[in-house]
């Protein structure tokens, strides 16, 4: 498939346009233009570039990928090892942050939410962007302490932090990766628990004083299922080749 083409069909699904971002969204780093093997993965680190040149992969589709804003300008150091190793493979790199956690059918908001038996999943449109905030409700009502229970064993992660209460939860709020500053608006939304990736000191301080029962899983565990769910409807829609490489890690 030609690159242009694949990224048309990407751009059509995840409307990057529409998203104001930290980075830019699409291809960001140019390789050859036929494309049939694709490497999918959460960050562009050295390790999934290596992977994917053992995986002799055409392009490489992450979630995290380069040229955020505030980053050094210079091409120096790991920033240049890393794209050394593109050029050298002539590899295409194509990234997608906000419009992959937004996305109403394969954001890693969705399917967090989706892999933990969550039910009338919808986004808290009073938040922006649309998307960034999603609720959706657990077919019965459980303890915090089943809930920490079901998203350790749904991720294989160990929790990073929580503070858990005696209260059922029924309704739950997401926002994946470093989305706890997103807590006071689960908490508007009607939330009974928020999960996110990270934990600021005053995130336990808002869950104790405000009663919203709060889990810390893990930002690079939280968003490993968007970029799979993209790669799946790459592979089906596209018929291209599309493997997706876990890097582990524990933050």
């Amino acid at each position: 498939m030609q690159r242009a083409a694949l990224l048309a069909q990407l751009n059509d699904w995840l409307q990057p346009d529409k998203v104001q971002d930290y980075c830019p969204n699409g291809l960001q780093v140019q390789g050859r233009d036929e494309i049939e093997r694709i490497v999918t993965g959460v960050t562009a680190s050295q390790a999934l570039l290596d992977a994917a040149v053992d995986a002799k992969a055409d392009a490489v589709i992450v979630h995290h990928g380069y040229f955020w804003k505030g980053e050094a300008d210079a091409v120096v150091g790991m920033k240049y090892r890393r794209l050394r190793t593109l050029f050298a493979h002539d590899m295409n790199l194509i990234a997608y942050h906000l419009p992959l956690d937004i996305h109403p059918e394969f954001g890693n908001n969705r399917r967090l939410l989706e892999l933990l038996n969550c039910v009338d999943i919808q986004s808290d449109e009073r938040v922006a962007p649309a998307g960034i905030l999603q609720l959706g409700n657990l077919p019965e009502a459980i303890s915090g302490y089943d809930l920490a229970d079901r998203i350790e064993y749904t991720l294989a992660r160990t929790m990073l932090a929580c503070e858990l209460g005696d209260a059922p939860i029924r309704r739950v709020a997401v926002c994946t990766g470093g989305g706890q500053g997103f807590i006071e608006h689960a908490i508007a939304a009607g939330a009974d628990a928020f999960i996110t990736g990270e934990v600021s000191e005053q995130t336990i301080h808002i869950a104790r004083e405000c009663g919203i029962q709060f889990f810390a899983a893990g930002h690079h565990a939280t968003e490993r299922y968007g970029v799979q769910a993209l790669g799946d409807r790459i592979a089906a829609q596209l018929n291209l080749d599309v493997q997706f490489i876990d890097i582990d890690n524990p933050a």
